[in-house]
């Protein structure tokens, strides 16, 4: 399936996220999750930032561009790492399209 900026997206129901000392921890519930060595995914502030407005109603366009003005950046550059983030996300099976 192509990710693209139109499109919605909502954590999985087979992880849990926590935040634990300022970081994003993912922690899948069911094997095949993530990586064999490493079951444990956590994101940088940006992955936070992309993470927290994954709620199946914004889609990634929206997404970015409320990222975009929020920290100033360009719109490209900002939704290059959303589809990225996205891509590597729904890789290890830790979100569902609507």
């Amino acid at each position: 399936m192509d990710i693209t900026l139109d499109r919605t997206y909502v954590p999985s129901e087979d992880i849990v996220a926590r935040v634990i000392e300022g970081e994003l921890i993912i922690v899948p519930l069911v094997s095949g999750i993530g990586d064999m060595d490493d079951e444990l995914y956590t994101l940088n502030e940006t992955g936070r930032a992309i993470w927290s407005r994954l709620d199946g109603e914004k889609s990634l366009r929206e997404i970015a561009a409320d990222l975009a003005a929020e920290f100033n950046a360009a719109p490209g550059v900002v939704e290059h790492d959303v589809l990225g983030l996205i891509a590597e996300l729904l890789r290890r099976k830790m979100l569902n399209v609507l």
